[in-house]
């Protein structure tokens, strides 16, 4: 019996079909729209991420033999991502806020300097940024009127909230990990808090009922798959990335290149508080028991070849990029810093934008591929900087994600961390840990650590460059990093 995975990305959505020893026995991808209404704002129409994501799972099931092969399904999404729809008709009431989105960003200064911040920290593990779902919430109940107009017929959640509530017919729940990425949620009690829901002024009737991770959570509706298929596991994107890579005791850290970055260090049953700019986070919760970790999160990774690639037209294809990072010897002395979509961790400034700099007439296209990957690692060791600062050392960096198939780039974080890199065979490990998580929930697994076993192979880089110019390389990005501060 086949495990079925829905991921509900951010730039695409895909249903994959996994056997219990971890081999992809079938995959289906479609792209998903992104709308930018303004500068800084981002969204997604939920009704083509349902669509989307209905259709990739058909596809799957018929390719493979009908429903009566799959013994669960699991879901994976992009997490602050916020849906609004109609518990009556199922059909969503306005735009999906994406993560990216930074419209909140005055309403979250205003809370600041308010002096909300420690308190949310205290309680959610997270800061007061527009990344979160909460301020989210909040503009949308001010701005869009249809929302106060729907009244108890609202129902507010996360992608997995709504796809779920789509695929069952009804059923609104939220999983622990997508829950404590709202800035609504307790995660050292398990529940949303009052306090919060004031402080955000979200109608507490429309948020959904928070689960476990690995469950019963009822069974897709007959005529969708051909028969109802189980579904039994949930996880937020980076949290099912890192039970993919096995990140499953105190220490293990994982990092996904996807549309951003995003590193977790396991901390296991310890709820640890960043005084460096990180967040705590919940890695999973089985049998309403959380496990948690620290992580750092760089909203612009894999987005930045996509923009090299679709606004710029200095790339073909995103594989491209590694020819073009061999072909020169360094970058010429360009650097390029990420902002589009402002800076993440440790730095936390919505305001911030994304600058090249060292650009001269001897800058060909190589010099500026070479340094969008290279921002890759520069960007990651400020947060192993952080991690280090908070007690998180890391060992060794396990890595996922679409970028992680770049050779050099896994090469290059090896140089500039100066740590292994361990890379497995199968990247895509956020559909995999969600496959993990169905099959715990089926029983497939008796526990995490039994399904561990689907991560099969992997390939180890480690450190070959000189410190002096590791030193250059980081000096470099910490120059150009403080003028986009500035």
């Amino acid at each position: 019996m086949a495990l079925l995975v829905l991921d509900a990305g951010t730039t695409s959505t895909r249903a994959m079909l996994f056997a219990p020893d971890g081999a992809c026995l079938g995959s289906e991808q479609r792209e998903l729209t992104q709308h930018y209404p303004r500068p800084g704002w981002v969204e997604h129409d939920p009704e083509e991420i349902w669509a989307s994501t209905l259709a990739c799972a058909q596809a799957v099931v018929e390719a493979t033999g009908g429903a009566a092969r799959i013994a669960a399904l699991g879901i994976t999404n992009q997490r602050e991502t916020i849906v609004f729809w109609s518990r009556r008709s199922g059909q969503a009431l306005a735009p999906a806020i994406v993560w990216q989105d930074r419209r909140t960003a005055d309403l979250c200064a205003v809370l600041k300097d308010a002096g909300h911040e420690p308190a949310v920290q205290a309680r959610t593990g997270l800061l007061l940024d527009p990344y979160f779902s909460g301020s989210k919430i909040a503009w949308a109940m001010a701005h869009w009127p249809q929302l106060r107009d729907a009244g108890a017929d609202l129902c507010i959640g996360t992608v997995e909230s709504w796809l779920v509530f789509r695929l069952t017919g009804g059923l609104h729940i939220s999983d622990a990990t997508n829950a404590s990425r709202t800035a609504l949620m307790d995660i050292g009690t398990g529940g949303w808090d009052s306090g919060l829901i004031d402080l955000f002024d979200v109608p507490p009737a429309a948020l959904p009922e928070i689960v476990d991770c690995a469950g019963d959570f009822g069974a897709t509706l007959p005529g969708l798959l051909g028969a109802p298929v189980p579904i039994r596991g949930m996880a937020g994107d980076q949290q099912a990335a890192a039970i993919g890579q096995a990140c499953l005791s105190p220490g293990d850290t994982k990092a996904t290149y996807g549309t951003g970055a995003f590193v977790l260090t396991h901390t296991g049953a310890e709820q640890r508080r960043s005084e460096h700019r990180l967040l705590s986070t919940v890695a999973w919760q089985l049998g309403g028991e959380r496990r948690y970790a620290l992580e750092g999160s760089v909203f612009t990774a894999g987005s930045l070849i996509k923009w090299l690639r679709d606004e710029l037209g200095l790339l073909a294809s995103s594989a491209e990029t590694e020819a073009l990072a061999r072909s020169v010897p360094d970058t010429g002395g360009v650097v390029i810093v990420p902002g589009h979509s402002g800076l993440g961790a440790p730095h936390w400034r919505p305001d911030a934008r994304g600058a090249i700099t060292g650009l001269s007439f001897a800058s060909r296209r190589a010099h500026i591929a070479r340094a969008a990957l290279e921002a890759m690692a520069t960007q990651t060791h400020d947060l192993m900087t952080a991690f280090a600062a908070d007690g998180g050392r890391w060992e060794c960096l396990k890595i996922d994600g679409g970028m992680a198939a770049n050779r050099w780039m896994a090469q290059d974080l090896a140089n500039v961390l100066a740590l292994p890199v361990e890379r497995p065979a199968f990247v895509e490990t956020t559909a995999l840990g969600a496959a993990m998580l169905a099959g715990v929930g089926c029983g497939v697994f008796g526990s995490l650590e039994q399904a561990a076993s689907m991560r099969g192979r992997v390939e180890q880089f480690d450190p070959a460059m000189a410190q002096e110019v590791r030193d250059a390389r980081i000096g470099a990005w910490r120059k150009a990093v403080g003028k986009v501060l500035a």
